[in-house]
């Protein structure tokens, strides 16, 4: 089973390359009513996640500072912000297209990792999955990446879900927290302590 050690910082990108193509390739499925969809994400339709997940592929530092301007410095307003505006201003073809183009791309913002793209892929793709009635696979040493990444950034209130929770994966040696044991495959463990109430 390869473990976080074993996933140097080439093959974290190259697994944010795999989710990005396969994601690709799952939206062009999709049909307009899908893309305009509600997603899990509060307030966000899937076109909106999409959107995300393409700004946050090559942001720039310009691009950051606008539009956390525009958020009066609220973060989490600028995300929400950017990615509805973009998704509005971009016909659905325009956003496969630029969707496409990020594949290969090996960009972080600053203050982020290649492992918090990878988590930001994983987590975003099972946001667009699940309200269609869809099955996306999470890979298991990826979710392990995404999951340790989440513990050491200490992001989502990870501190307080594993002080009431023990998280422990049934499908690889992978365990964390102290509080009530909540054993499942680490999949479905990145989507709880990402607050994905589908896994609550």
């Amino acid at each position: 089973m390869t473990t976080t050690e074993s996933m140097t910082p080439e093959r974290i990108w190259h697994a944010v390359a795999t989710e990005r193509t396969t994601l690709h390739a799952l939206l062009t499925t999709l049909s307009e009513a899908q893309w305009n969809h509600e997603s899990l994400c509060d307030s966000w339709r899937i076109r909106d996640v999409v959107a995300h997940i393409i700004l946050s592929a090559d942001p720039t530092f310009s691009a950051l500072l606008l539009g956390l301007i525009r958020a009066r410095g609220n973060l989490h307003a600028m995300i929400r912000d950017t990615a509805i505006r973009h998704a509005r201003q971009s016909t659905t073809p325009d956003l496969l297209s630029q969707l496409h183009a990020t594949i290969n791309h090996r960009t972080t913002p600053p203050g982020t990792t290649p492992a918090d793209r990878l988590m930001d892929l994983l987590v975003h793709g099972q946001d667009i999955a699940i309200p269609l009635g869809l099955s996306r696979e999470i890979p298991t040493a990826a979710a392990r990446v995404a999951l340790d990444r989440i513990r050491h950034a200490r992001t989502f209130g990870i501190r307080k879900t594993l002080a009431t929770h023990r998280l422990i994966a049934t499908d690889t040696n992978w365990s964390a927290g102290t509080g009530q044991p909540l054993e499942a495959p680490i999949a479905t463990l990145l989507l709880f302590a990402t607050g994905r109430e589908q896994a609550r």
